[in-house]
């Protein structure tokens, strides 16, 4: 149990690190998407403008010009939103990574601790079954809220302007689907799992 514990203790104090950067290249996504809708109503505008009967009618160039400029600052938007997507995937990855090393470990030693060591719990910590039930909840998140946001913005093209217009409000609905608390809940869980079981062994070696 003790090996096990360390390598939770171990697993908690990488992932606050990388739950830091997720929130911060999440956070960066949200701008990028409001600027990349702003641009497309702009374009969408720019196609209904009945250019023939306006006072820019002489400048036949003019529209195709605008829409050049319009695509190469969509096509700026797209390359940023792609920083912030493998941000995303490095944290998911590392911490897939994580989780499967731990559980590896656990069922090296599942037969030696037994089913009824997994699942004993105390008045106020969780048993070892359920923070490793909290490390793979985790795990889903970071996985889940990744698909997600690659299948978004998979779709984004200059020729749906109408989907990218609405990518503010597609992202929140996202969101509010996967909670953070998922993440600080399971930390917690496994940090009193941790703390109770340093506790046990400070108590049998005194």
């Amino acid at each position: 149990m003790a090996a096990l514990a360390a390598a939770l203790r171990g697993w908690v104090a990488a992932v606050e690190p990388q739950d830091a950067a997720w929130r911060a290249a999440r956070a960066a996504l949200a701008p990028l998407l409001h600027s990349l809708a702003g641009l497309a109503a702009q374009m969408r505008a720019a196609q209904r403008l009945a250019w023939g009967r306006s006072p820019l009618g002489g400048f036949g160039e003019l529209r195709a010009r605008l829409w050049r400029k319009q695509r190469g600052a969509a096509e700026a938007l797209l390359e940023e939103l792609s920083g912030r997507r493998a941000e995303l995937r490095a944290v998911r990855d590392a911490v897939a990574a994580g989780v499967a090393a731990v559980l590896r470990l656990y069922e090296e030693r599942a037969a030696e601790l037994g089913l009824e060591a997994a699942l004993r719990r105390g008045p106020s910590c969780p048993s070892l079954a359920e923070a490793l039930e909290g490390l793979q909840d985790v795990e889903r998140y970071y996985r889940c809220l990744c698909l997600e946001s690659e299948l978004l913005l998979r779709r984004v093209s200059c020729d749906s302007l109408a989907e990218v217009e609405a990518l503010p409000q597609s992202w929140e609905r996202i969101l509010e689907r996967y909670k953070d608390d998922v993440v600080a809940d399971a930390l917690l869980k496994i940090s009193l799992f941790v703390d109770n079981q340093q506790e046990l062994c400070c108590s049998l070696a005194s």
